[in-house]
């Protein structure tokens, strides 16, 4: 069963909290077209678009069979695959890769310990033609170093505030993307997703969307 994500979620079957997870998906697919997707045939996200989130959804733990259609259809999907939520968990489900190579890819949102009053930044690179990046301040400061293609790094703590960053091939000093004005606040999870393609359309660009392990509790 899905429903969407609220803040004081309604459970009718009342499952044990060990029995529940959340998940957004994340379409980051470049030149794949606005889709619909199901989860064991129950349509949950519609007309999602490239570089679109769906809000997060309240699940049942277990395996899921998922079908990824063009929107508005209902057969030839362009992706049929499963996927397991284990318990207690939230995540972002990208579909990732070219159209012709599309799958999902899990990317699990952990609680880990905090810090009071400092931010929490992580990379996702989900670009299919990038080679392996740094992430760094504009001063040549590396935050996360040779992150290859779907690779997903750890939380890093930061003073709250607003940054600029650059994603340069891994040991050069060539800018491949560049990403001003981040503002992060305090006592919550980001997440930079690189989507795109540095040599194509749609171009290479950054995502920045606040994580739900900031507010989803269990």
């Amino acid at each position: 069963m899905f429903e969407r994500y609220c803040y004081f979620p309604y459970d009718p079957y009342n499952r044990a909290p060990s029995d529940i997870s959340y998940i957004r998906i994340l379409h980051a697919s470049p030149g794949a077209p606005t889709v619909d997707i199901y989860a064991n045939e129950n349509i949950i996200a519609r007309g999602l678009v490239y570089k679109g989130f769906t809000p997060y959804i309240r699940v049942n733990t277990g395996v899921y069979n998922i079908n990824v259609f063009p929107s508005g259809q209902t057969s030839n999907p362009v992706l049929s695959t499963s996927i397991n939520i284990p318990p207690q968990s939230v995540m972002t489900v990208a579909a990732a890769g070219r159209p012709a190579e599309l799958s999902l890819f899990p990317i699990n949102e952990p609680f880990v310990p905090t810090t009071q009053g400092k931010a929490y930044v992580r990379f996702v690179h989900l670009s299919p033609d990038t080679p392996s990046v740094d992430i760094t301040l504009p001063n040549g400061t590396i935050l996360f170093s040779n992150v290859a293609y779907k690779g997903i790094t750890e939380y890093i703590p930061v003073d709250p505030g607003t940054y600029i960053l650059e994603a340069r091939p891994t040991s050069t000093e060539v800018i491949a993307l560049y990403v001003p004005n981040i503002t992060l606040r305090a006592d919550r999870f980001y997440t930079v997703y690189a989507v795109g393609l540095s040599g194509g359309t749609p171009s290479l660009q950054a995502l920045i969307p606040l994580d739900g392990n900031s507010y989803i509790k269990f």
